[in-house]
């Protein structure tokens, strides 16, 4: 049994090929194959002699505490030295080189093509690349930005209750933990369309997906999600609709007592 089973065809003769034709014979002979996104699946069902044994699950969060977003708002705003009366964007994401560091860099530059528009930006997450990533967002008016670091869970649950929307581009993301946590949370993302992204963020309905490393289109999203609060609240409300109702503990569990039966022949 494979579970967050990947293959990808286009590793076939490059430096990675031998170790991609050993993945492709271990799943080929699994008795069942656990796939957590559609680009995943699309590419393993050719390997398996019956379909039956691919399954989907999709990815899973613990169902959010309650949270009073007015006050976690407002201790942030405090603590933060933040203005309530403005828009807050929050951006979670790894400070390591790659795509997380370019990632953080089309947002700096979506972000410089907001004008006129008043915002503040939240960003959690630390790492080797912090230096490089805090210098990214320099051309951007000071006070527009709060650098928090990595934060323990309490603390960054109060930061997805406090905020108005998530902003992440997702350079080749798999699928994006933090998108789905800050949507069970109901708050509404903009998110490049990627990998599993679509899986997790449905476009037009719990937020707003773009073309992966657009900065100009990223940047759109923004704008029309600032312009159109009702928007936002409503695009949050359905998201934490879906993820409690496709996203939970128990909807995984369910999946996978049915894979494990089917496997080991359990009534």
């Amino acid at each position: 049994m494979i579970a967050e089973a990947s293959y990808a065809p286009k590793q076939a003769g490059g430096r990675f090929d031998l170790g991609h034709r050993a993945a492709a014979q271990a799943i080929a002979q699994a008795d069942a194959v656990i796939s957590l996104t559609t680009a995943d699946t699309e590419c393993l069902r050719p390997l398996l002699a019956s379909p039956d044994r691919l399954s989907v699950l999709r990815p899973f969060v613990e169902p959010p505490r309650p949270r009073d977003g007015i006050a976690d708002r407002a201790a942030l705003a405090h603590s933060l030295d933040l203005n309530p009366d403005v828009p807050w964007l929050l951006a979670v994401g790894m400070m390591r080189g790659g795509d997380k560091q370019r990632s953080f860099r089309i947002l700096a530059r979506a972000l410089e093509r907001l004008g006129s528009h008043d915002w503040r930006l939240l960003v959690v997450g630390d790492g080797p690349r912090r230096t490089c990533v805090e210098e990214s967002f320099g051309a951007l008016p000071p006070g527009r930005i709060r650098f928090l670091g990595a934060l323990p869970p309490d603390r960054l649950a109060a930061c997805y209750a406090a905020s108005d929307l998530m902003v992440w581009p997702a350079i080749n993301e798999a699928y994006g933990m933090a998108l789905l946590e800050a949507q069970a949370a109901g708050l509404p993302v903009i998110a490049g369309r990627t990998g599993g992204v679509p899986d997790i963020v449905r476009d037009g309905n719990t937020g707003l997906l773009t073309t992966i490393g657009d900065e100009a289109a990223f940047a759109d999203a923004i704008t029309a999600l600032l312009a159109d609060p009702d928007r936002r609240k409503g695009l949050g409300a359905q998201a934490a609709r879906i993820a409690a109702a496709e996203h939970s503990f128990n909807g995984a569990a369910q999946t996978l007592d049915t894979v494990l039966r089917r496997v080991t022949g359990m009534p």
